[in-house]
């Protein structure tokens, strides 16, 4: 997420600027395919239950205050027409702020954010360019222009500026913003001749799949021909991401090699961010092989790099899939957005599973409770949070990258972990079709939409993942007809389904029930996905104990300091007293069933911290007395045998451990051995 000053390292990967014969893609047969499923506006999807808490959480702090408590933002701000920042920090915070404001109708936040979104929308220059002043501009009082494209500054922050434009628009209507964009894609269509997305940083060469997002975000809305093209455009002087999925050499090698050669081909946050690529392409040409090559693509990112918490090791590079390397927390807010975007795309439902599995497991800790301090890197196995010189592709000399703090590590997390959930809210409920409403991702909410010109509100009652019933309200005044259609999670073998207490037999197509019916005032759907423990095979033959979407680590307790490192302020350590280096016996390996589950309600006020985790299993594990952490910090996989048994010295006794989801967990042992 830095800003580097030296660019050689892509030039194996840079498509020529000009020469179409020499870009594929702009000379693809382009046919635009609309979204499967298509998102609702912001606004009409409200949270509830445990998500309005989170919601109400990140808004009474960081999110809801980052431009009041970080200078970056706070001062002078280039967003506001000042000499401040004007790269990406400002543009993530708006990205996570903008939907959080309008999804909760919270008038403070709202006139907070839109504070920079007029002074963007009121300053374009009569050209297209938007953004701060620019070096040029200031020296010399004159607008950047086409034929000054390269007197303007990099296109990587605009990209994620444009984001906040199209979620603004989504929430508002506002109807500057689609001239708005047009302007500047035409702008950026002649631009990009003198000026290509390699002119100033890595960044947007890396990243291009944000802008091509928006381009063709705005196709669906004006069917502009020209933006498809520029869409091509960018696709062609961007890394070739769709090449590399597709190609299998490049996950095998970002395996294998974790030196300065090509490595932004292996920053986990440009992974994260390229995976909506491939479904990208498809949108635009019609072309499946661009499915196939997402799928081979996700595949392979998790077989060689996935970590049980349903994310990929990103320490900042990809790093393999032993459970004790890193994952920024930037490289999970942004995969997460890809599998919503790659869900709406192409309705694969296995992008809705990989969603929550990684909303609901990898990204609550790697924040504190407040959501005011983040670790830049979180470890799957923990059993310490501390300064010090970890096994990362990018150690850090200050070794702040473990530690909770506001501004440890780099401070490009603190900006951008505010998109994770709001828009993880907005993907709850989609469109299918004409008039069906798709139920795709499940949390507490309510949906308010028409079907033609009846207004049909949806409210779902549920405390999901933590427990396996789903309720649905309808409310409607007049009677309607619209296909329901509700997400059958992979994880789930025999479904349960009552429409108004009569039980149905629901038929399963492609991970859909599909309820078709005339549905009228008071009509309630429940639909039952039964979650059995399950045991999943990790990095060194380790095993992890899930229970639907939820992934369970060893319970221990907590012991927090604080200190205070002279650039990047405040943080906070951990340290346990508890034993943690159990293995799991090899007989629950073999039949979890037998594992005791506990459920209790969610408390008031709900907060990810341990004391709320509403399920407990029970299972039963024997210390392993050489494994032990070096440095009192990591602990290092214990080997096993094909058989994924460990060899070495097992005490005796045996006892029982309490695993809790992974969620609530800051300190954790996830990834078990397997002894006698």
């Amino acid at each position: 997420m830095r800003l580097l000053k030296s660019y050689s390292i892509l030039l194996l990967f840079l498509a020529p600027a000009a020469a179409a014969q020499e870009q594929p893609h702009l000379t693809e047969a382009i046919r635009y395919v609309p979204r499967v499923f298509t998102p609702f506006d912001i606004g009409a999807v409200k949270p509830e239950g445990w998500l309005m808490d989170q919601l109400k959480t990140v808004a009474a702090n960081s999110t809801g205050h980052l431009d009041e408590t970080h200078d970056k933002i706070k001062n002078d701000n280039g967003w506001l027409g000042g000499k401040g920042d004007g790269w990406e920090e400002t543009p993530y915070w708006l990205d996570g702020a903008v939907p959080a404001a309008y999804l909760l109708n919270d008038a403070p936040l709202k006139e907070k954010v839109v504070k920079y979104i007029n002074w963007t929308l009121d300053h374009q220059r009569p050209s297209g360019y938007f953004g701060p002043l620019t070096k040029y501009e200031r020296e010399t009082g004159k607008p950047v222009t086409v034929a000054v494209a390269d007197k303007g500054e990099d296109w990587w922050p605009k990209m994620v500026m444009l984001k906040v434009l199209q979620q603004y628009y989504s929430a508002t209507k506002d109807k500057r913003v689609v001239p708005f964009m047009l302007r500047y894609f035409r702008y950026q269509e002649a631009a990009l001749k003198k000026a290509p997305l390699s002119k100033w940083t890595e960044w947007a060469v890396s990243r291009g799949s944000e802008n091509m997002l928006v381009v063709q975000w705005l196709y669906s809305i004006t069917k502009e021909p020209f933006l498809l093209k520029l869409a091509a455009m960018v696709r062609d002087q961007s890394l070739p991401w769709s090449s590399m999925f597709g190609g299998r050499d490049w996950v095998m090698n970002a395996a294998a090699f974790q030196n300065n050669k090509s490595w932004m081909t292996r920053h986990g946050v440009n992974v994260g961010m390229a995976i909506k690529e491939p479904a990208l392409n498809y949108e635009r040409t019609g072309n499946r092989k661009y499915i196939d090559i997402l799928n081979t693509g996700w595949k392979d990112i998790m077989l060689l790099h996935g970590l049980p918490n349903g994310i990929f090791s990103a320490d900042e590079d990809l790093h393999g899939n032993l459970p004790t390397q890193g994952t920024e927390l930037c490289a999970i807010v942004e995969t997460m957005f890809s599998m919503e975007e790659a869900l709406s795309i192409t309705g694969e439902l296995q992008f809705a599973d990989a969603l929550e599995r990684m909303t609901f497991n990898a990204f609550p800790p790697q924040t504190t409770a407040d959501f005011n301090r983040k670790q830049y890197f979180q470890i799957a196995n923990q059993v310490e949070v501390d300064r010090g010189v970890y096994d990362f592709s990018l150690p850090f000399d200050r070794q702040m990258n473990n530690v909770f703090g506001a501004r440890s590590g780099y401070s490009c997390c603190l900006a951008n972990m505010h998109q994770g959930w709001p828009k993880f809210v907005r993907n709850l409920w989609h469109r299918s079709g004409s008039n069906g409403i798709a139920a795709l991702v499940y949390g507490p909410s309510e949906l308010t939409t028409t079907i033609g010109s009846i207004p049909v509100t949806i409210a779902e009652r549920t405390t999901y993942p933590f427990n396996d019933e789903i309720l649905f309200e309808i409310k409607t005044g007049t009677a309607v007809v619209f296909p329901f259609l509700l997400r059958i999670p992979s994880w789930c073998q025999k479904p349960e389904l009552w429409v108004n207490n009569e039980i149905q037999t629901p038929v399963t197509q492609q991970g859909l029930v599909t309820l078709h019916r005339t549905w009228k005032e008071g009509d309630v759907v429940r639909l039952r996905l039964p979650m059995t423990v399950q045991v999943s095979n990790w990095g060194r033959n380790s095993r992890a104990i899930e229970r639907g979407p939820l992934v369970y680590a060893l319970k221990l307790n907590e012991k927090a300091a604080t200190g205070t490192e002279a650039s990047e302020g405040m943080y906070e350590t951990l340290t346990t007293t508890d034993p943690w280096n159990y293995g799991l016996l090899k007989k629950i390996v073999d039949d979890p069933s037998g594992l005791k589950v506990t459920v209790e309600p969610l408390k008031h006020n709900f907060r990810w911290v341990q004391d709320q985790a509403p399920v407990t299993i029970t299972a039963t594990g024997k210390r392993i007395p050489a494994w032990h952490a070096e440095k009192g910090r990591v602990a290092d996989q214990p080997v096993s045998d094909r058989e994924g048994i460990y060899k070495g010295t097992v005490a005796a006794g045996a006892y029982p451990l309490t695993l809790i989801p992974y969620g609530f967990t800051r300190l954790r042992i996830v990834a078990f051995p397997v002894v006698p």
